[in-house]
């Protein structure tokens, strides 16, 4: 442990800010794609009973028809967005008929590409222009890498928390500068340590070989119709996943907020050659949202993301230079096969000691050969992860033992579950990181190795394996009805968006082309 890391957990404890850490804000999106009963992928529309993808606050579609995306209100408590989320399941379920939802991150069986319907949002120009983006991502990337699932969680610290935390740091910046440099310090500790929260918590080390289709790979084979890395943690944040040469090449700066927003503007002014060649438009019909290295900023995959709430029409990084960091995304999270809802309250609570230690460790900024070593390192988890012997590289190009690695850490992280422990009135923290050292000491108790050893203990493939999860957790949705008010509140809502959608066509809108010409006109510099 550092004496400045040291310090400012000393400076949280004198200032009684640990008190705080219980009115963190946090909000979870879920991805799931839907499946008929024989595991293959649905081609049935969104379900109107779930109202409009475009308009409803928390049943959305991703990037496929097929692919729900449950999205929860912030709350103050763990349980809370665990039980709305519960809650979205089992409306969703009551409205599937014969449909499953996936519950691994690796897709379900798929065909050919076309096989995977593209998400449509009606014909208003914002829903027009989320169909033409994902048609980008199909050009670019191809329509099944865009069939991985997972968890995106949301979080946040109260505004008293940063007003108090920057008064003992002895801080004399605008309040709002401090919180974005504060936020960009733990995002570059999380690009840092990431691998470590992959291998405590990675689900997808195995997948259906129908995925892999037409595209070289270096996985190993299990059985005829699966394929697995022996000591991989997580297929979801391989090269398997968002990848491209394109964005291979991109580097973008988290050293300060104005690099940050720049490096990206940059990005999507920039044309890049292969994407030129798509062209925009072929016969009339959009085939991506403009020619350059992103279309917009959300195409930039990371795995997390410095977050502000957008006005109508307003782009993200117009928001983050005009107001500030206002949340963190951590886009890191594969969905749990043996839990209801991907997620258990014991992972959250490792995220937000994860975050905090993040937060209060030193963070110098990121140069060109560490961004590197950080790339390097969480592949080698991603696919080595559970090897006794994995070593990982320094900036000095010395090699660093990874279990060691790891236990270092979390040692380090105890200091932070104490706070929450006495924050919460628990002890139930420290337990949560205790659990993790055993996983650093004994490798069989990762979620990835529970798979593989069903897997290979049980001679299932992949597909069966994952379809058992399925209809598992398909009879724990059904089993229990929704209570009335909270089934009432879905139903209207889900109204309400169809309507909301339906004003939307209504209204009077300008050109498509004038609506583009005007989103990419925006300048972040303009917003300051």
């Amino acid at each position: 442990m550092t004496k400045s890391f040291a310090n400012r957990i000393q400076a949280l404890r004198a200032g009684n800010l640990h008190s705080q850490l219980t009115q963190m804000q946090r909000g979870l999106e879920k991805e799931s794609l839907r499946v008929v009963p024989n595991g293959h992928l649905a081609q049935s529309p969104h379900p109107k009973a779930l109202g409009s993808a475009l308009t409803h606050n928390w049943i959305t579609t991703d990037y496929s028809e097929a692919l729900l995306e449950f999205i929860t209100p912030v709350y103050q408590t763990i349980d809370a967005p665990l039980q709305f989320l519960d809650n979205l399941h089992r409306f969703t379920y009551q409205n599937l008929g014969q449909e499953l939802l996936w519950v691994n991150s690796m897709p379900c069986i798929l065909e050919d590409e076309l096989s995977i319907p593209i998400a449509h949002y009606g014909t208003s120009n914002v829903g027009r222009m989320k169909h033409v983006y994902r048609h980008g991502l199909w050009h670019r990337y191809g329509r099944s890498m865009q069939t991985i699932a997972g968890i995106h969680y949301n979080l946040s610290f109260p505004d008293t928390f940063w007003s108090e935390y920057q008064e003992q740091l002895g801080d004399k910046a605008p309040l709002r500068d401090f919180i974005s440099e504060q936020y960009l310090g733990l995002i570059r500790n999380f690009l840092r340590h990431v691998g470590l929260f992959v291998y405590l918590f990675g689900a997808s080390p195995a997948v259906c070989a129908s995925f892999l289709q037409g595209r070289s790979h270096h996985l190993k084979t299990l059985d005829e119709h699966t394929c697995f890395m022996p000591y991989g943690t997580s297929l979801r944040m391989s090269d398997l996943g968002y990848h491209n040469d394109a964005q291979a090449g991109l580097e973008v700066s988290y050293n300060s907020l104005v690099e940050y927003v720049q490096s990206l503007q940059h990005a999507i002014r920039t044309p890049y050659g292969p994407y030129e060649a798509i062209g925009v438009k072929t016969n009339g019909q959009y085939n991506q949202l403009n020619t350059n290295i992103l279309q917009i900023e959300n195409e930039f995959y990371s795995s997390i993301r410095p977050k502000r709430v957008t006005k109508s029409g307003e782009r993200p990084t117009c928001a983050l230079a005009s107001r500030g960091i206002e949340y963190i995304e951590m886009r890191c999270i594969d969905l749990d096969p043996f839990t209801p809802g991907g997620i258990t309250p014991e992972e959250i609570m490792f995220l937000d000691m994860f975050a905090v230690y993040c937060l209060l460790a030193d963070s110098p900024p990121i140069n060109k050969k560490e961004h590197q070593c950080n790339l390097k390192n969480l592949q080698t988890i991603v696919s080595e992860g559970r090897n006794p012997h994995l070593v990982l590289v320094t900036e000095c190009d010395k090699p660093l033992a990874f279990r060691q690695w790891g236990i270092n850490h979390l040692n380090s992280m105890l200091e932070i579950a104490a706070l929450f422990d006495i924050a919460h009135d628990t002890g139930t923290y420290s337990a949560v990181i205790k659990a993790q050292l055993e996983k650093m000491e004994d490798a069989s108790l990762t979620p990835s190795a529970k798979i593989m050893s069903q897997l290979q203990q049980e001679k299932q493939s992949f597909f069966e394996f994952a379809m058992g999860c399925a209809q598992q957790q398909g009879r724990h949705y059904l089993s229990e009805s929704l209570p009335e008010k909270d089934l009432a509140q879905l139903t209207a809502a889900a109204s309400e968006s169809l309507l909301l959608q339906q004003e939307m066509e209504a209204e009077s809108e300008i050109p498509f082309e004038e609506y583009l010409a005007n989103f990419f006109g925006q300048d972040a510099r303009l917003c300051s």
